[in-house]
């Protein structure tokens, strides 16, 4: 039954990735997003980490979705625009420099992850795991995220209201703000 529901979860998650990917209307792609989202939270469930499938169906399937969803239809997609010509001339190079910068960080995170689980590290698994306390996950992850991971926490919720901000000021598009929003006067 395990294989089952792993295979099934697997499934829906390496879709719902492709579909993203391949999608040429962003609405499908974020609907795609929320297949690859629910699929890792029955991945989370199947793990017995219930807390975390709750914490994924409800911040991201709920919440980022539903902002990813709120800027696609701020900006517009009906408007079909020119993909050769480039508003910042070196983003493509740049782009391609954070990738790679991105995938160097992710094998390097992988070796050493795989390194501490060889050696029997890092596995984070402490005293209370393993007496069976069952709210002792939860316990570890809010100590983790409100002690040594506060300064992310926070910026990643900065981040989130620039983004709204963001989305507000790129649909306050000059032709859609009337005879007043600039222009000659």
């Amino acid at each position: 039954m395990e294989l089952f529901v792993f295979v099934c979860a697997a499934a829906m998650v390496l879709v719902g990735a492709v579909g993203v990917i391949v999608r040429s209307h962003p609405v499908h792609a974020a609907l795609s997003l929320v297949l690859t989202l629910f699929g890792v939270a029955v991945l989370f469930v199947a793990q017995e980490a219930h807390f975390l499938a709750a914490v994924q169906v409800i911040v991201y399937a709920g919440a980022i979705v539903v902002l990813f969803l709120f800027v696609i239809m701020l900006l517009g997609v009906d408007n079909a625009e020119d993909l050769q010509i480039e508003p910042i001339a070196v983003q493509r190079p740049l782009a391609t420099i954070v990738g790679a910068g991105t995938l160097a960080l992710l094998v390097t995170a992988v070796t050493q992850g795989s390194d501490a689980i060889r050696s029997g590290t890092g596995a984070g698994i402490d005293d209370a795991t393993v007496t069976g306390d069952p709210d002792s996950n939860i316990r570890q992850i809010a100590r983790d995220l409100f002690s040594d991971h506060v300064f992310a926490f926070e910026l990643v919720s900065v981040l989130l209201v620039v983004a709204v901000v963001g989305t507000v000021l790129l649909s306050r598009r000059p032709d859609k703000l009337g005879p007043q929003s600039g222009g000659a006067r």
